[in-house]
């Protein structure tokens, strides 16, 4: 299976994304393809033996509609100056055909040579020629509504374009029988205006839209597009593009760091707040890996380029949040599976409704008046902006809180939880592990024993690793080669240094090794002193007990107290000893522990929490705690900005900071909320306007034209636009 996003050109409303989505669905080798209007892209998933990306821009053409190619960036409205001086002109061009058509009504002064009282034919004319110059000006609206009619997904645009081409093909029939000498109403101005208002609302619609991408924006635009890179000592200014893995990159105070790599020389203080979310800068020195985009306040860096392009780490996250913008939450498939009979079921109405007025007797014109008052009136764009927006948004808003949400159904499950299951070691805790103490029951010197854990240790990933690994740097010991490495999950590691085998991990790797452990209540006054318990052992014999101690996150009691108030069970479920989990859950204040569990064991216990209705969010360090994140409703993993590909969590905290939990759930609750009222009003504005439309309440007065009805379809997009905007401003930690 291969995925890819494509950019989609031509859709202009939620029945084309609809219509759009259920055509590629329908596709053989496509597994599944989401379509997503906002974004202007289609993110697909396909059988690479049976298709390949030309096969599939086929598919896009066929439904009737454009692809631009494979997704590289976030594509803005090109509001240029040309546009809007386009934009005035036609508004002085409305203004004129709406007086010409309607100033003698108003007994405004009209010249005599386009009077509709003394020269009739001139006033038809006059109306008919700028109606045309509309026509032209909409043209692409009418060309793409009927595009989607011919491939059977009518959207907005259908709608407009029988409205228009209906009232102006009668105008037209008028305007002959003007010129034969009859009298006739005329609705030029409604076919015209009705394309000015459309161009007026999708102008405006456009601007409000680039608003709600603007969170997302800022990443893709964090990078310079220019560095100076270090060639046979000389220095060379070159664009981010000319940039190849292994140069040498120099960055001076004040510049952004211009692609991932890792520090051969100097130390700077880094701000990586864009990732992160954390604005305290961070200390930065040689073998540090940094990030595109970070900012360098104060010192002299020289850089190994390391991930370029699509492989850097702004590019993963933006390509994150883009896709879980494509994602379907389940609230959005309703205003989905709405939007894609509406359009044919307007359709079906405005005819019903044409036809009845007939019967009862009421002339021509008020009945296609009616009929396209009705088509117009109800075009679906609100209800199809009403969730993808507030998606949009919500995506930004995460990700510049240092959130990477990668389905958009975790915004809208997120609120739903009831308990938080946390692992320990770096994820409650920092996972920066120190060595405390050592009880050596052998000859061998405490030293060399270090030295020999360190060695196996540096083979491995699991945090406590790195206190061994970090003491060997800190006293400058020297490296043992280390053969047969092998990491025992939830247990330890095992190693060969020379002809001895080594065992190293807590208690249960003893049992699996059947080696005789008579030092168990020193493990437990270790354990009761706060330290993770660490057994050393050569062949069959305990050589000796390592006390590491780690420090718990700054935020972790505040999260925990906030977490606890708002009724939220939270739980550490670690394979720690249980007095070590014990003294740590106390002094953060969780009530329920779990210890001395396997990453197998972790995901039964998860199973179970889920079988006792509990809507549980999983929170670990992304590497040992994956079975129990991918079991978990919603997994939340703790990493580096760096390591955001290899993770396969729904979420991951760039900032390392568990109030990003909390923030999530705030976010998730806020945005449920926006979405509701977005869809309310929606259905509530055509549950409403399109019985006014049909003429329910012309017995006492009410009616709308055509004009009115464009003018109130513009106003339901820009309310839906602006409510989602709201989220900007309601979020707070």
């Amino acid at each position: 299976m291969k995925k890819i996003i494509l950019s989609i050109d031509g859709m202009t409303c939620s029945a084309c994304s609809n219509g759009l989505e259920k055509y590629l669905n329908k596709q053989k080798g496509i597994i599944n393809a989401n379509v997503n209007l906002v974004m202007a892209n289609a993110s697909i998933e396909y059988d690479e033996k049976q298709l390949n990306q030309e096969k599939i821009e086929e598919f896009v053409k066929q439904a009737g509609f454009k692809s631009l190619g494979e997704f590289k960036e976030i594509k803005f409205e090109d509001k240029s100056k040309k546009e809007k001086i386009k934009l005035i002109i036609f508004t002085i061009l409305a203004i004129l055909l709406m007086y010409i058509s309607m100033g003698h009504m108003a007994n405004l002064p009209i010249p005599e040579i386009i009077n509709p009282h003394m020269n009739s034919i001139n006033y038809a004319i006059a109306l008919l020629i700028l109606t045309i110059i509309f026509i032209g000006y909409g043209f692409d609206i009418l060309k793409n509504g009927y595009k989607n009619l011919i491939h059977k997904t009518p959207n907005m645009d259908t709608l407009v374009t029988i409205g228009v081409i209906s009232s102006f093909l009668y105008s037209i029939y008028g305007t002959y029988m003007i010129i034969k000498g009859k009298q006739m109403d005329l609705y030029f101005e409604s076919s015209a205006i009705v394309i000015y208002f459309i161009k007026l609302g999708r102008y405006i619609d456009g601007i409000s839209k680039d608003k709600t991408k603007e969170a997302i924006s800022k990443l893709v635009k964090i990078t310079p597009e220019t560095a100076v890179i270090k060639q046979d000592g000389i220095e060379k200014q070159v664009t981010i593009d000319e940039i190849s893995k292994g140069d040498i990159v120099i960055s001076k105070p004040g510049e952004r760091i211009a692609v991932d790599g890792e520090i051969i020389l100097g130390k700077a203080h880094l701000d990586e707040s864009f990732i992160t979310g954390e604005s305290k800068p961070v200390s930065k020195e040689i073998g540090n890996k940094i990030i595109a985009g970070s900012i360098n306040y104060d010192g002299y860096l020289e850089y190994k380029a390391e991930r370029i392009g699509k492989e850097s780490t702004i590019s993963e996250i933006v390509k994150l949040v883009v896709e879980a913008s494509n994602t379907k939450a389940p609230i959005a498939k309703i205003a989905d599976k709405v939007s894609g009979y509406f359009v044919p079921a307007v359709i079906l109405i405005a005819i019903i409704s044409f036809l009845i007025y007939l019967i009862l007797g009421n002339q021509f014109n008020i009945a296609l008046n009616t009929f396209v008052t009705i088509l117009v009136i109800a075009c679906p764009c609100s209800l199809g902006l009403a969730t993808p927006l507030a998606i949009v948004v919500s995506e930004g808003l995460c990700a510049s809180k240092g959130i990477l949400v990668k389905k958009s159904e975790i915004l809208e499950n997120a609120q739903k939880a009831d308990t938080i299951v946390f692992d320990k070691t770096g994820t409650l805790t920092y996972g920066k592990l120190k060595i405390a103490k050592i009880l050596n029951y052998s000859d061998i010197e405490d030293k060399k024993i270090l030295q020999i854990v360190g060695s196996i240790e540096s083979k491995g990933t699991h945090p406590i690793g790195k206190a061994f690994t970090d003491y060997i740097k800190e006293n400058n010991i020297e490296m043992i080669k280390v053969e047969e490495f092998e990491n025992i999950s939830g247990l330890g590691i095992t190693g060969k240094i020379e002809t001895s085998q080594f065992i190293i991990g807590n208690a249960k790797i003893l049992q699996k090794y059947k080696i005789e452990n008579p030092y168990i209540k020193d493990e437990e006054e270790l354990a009761s002193e706060g330290n993770s318990v660490i057994y050393v052992a050569k062949e069959n014999k305990i050589l000796a007990l390592i006390g590491v101690n780690d420090i718990i996150r700054e935020d972790t009691k505040q999260i925990i107290e906030k977490l606890n108030k708002n009724n939220i069970q939270t739980i550490m479920l670690t394979g720690d000893n249980k007095q070590t989990a014990e003294k740590i859950a106390k002094e953060i204040g969780i009530t329920k522990i779990i210890a001395n569990v396997l990453p197998s064991e972790k995901a039964k216990i998860i199973k179970e929490l889920k079988e006792e209705n509990k809507f549980v969010i999983m929170c670990g360090d992304g590497i040992n705690d994956s079975p129990a994140l991918a079991n978990a409703h919603i997994g939340i993993s703790i990493n580096s900005g760096t390591d955001i590909a290899m993770d396969s969590s729904d979420v991951i905290l760039t900032s390392n900071n568990l109030a990003s939990i909390y923030s999530l759930m705030n976010i998730s609750k806020k945005t449920i909320k926006i979405i509701k009222q977005n869809l309310f009003w929606a259905f509530f504005y055509n549950c409403l306007m399109i019985p006014i439309a049909i003429g329910v309440l012309k017995p006492i007065g009410i009616s709308i034209n055509p004009m009115i009805a464009s003018i109130a379809m513009v106003f339901s997009s820009i309310t839906v636009i602006l409510n989602t905007l709201r989220l900007k401003n309601t979020i707070k930690d």
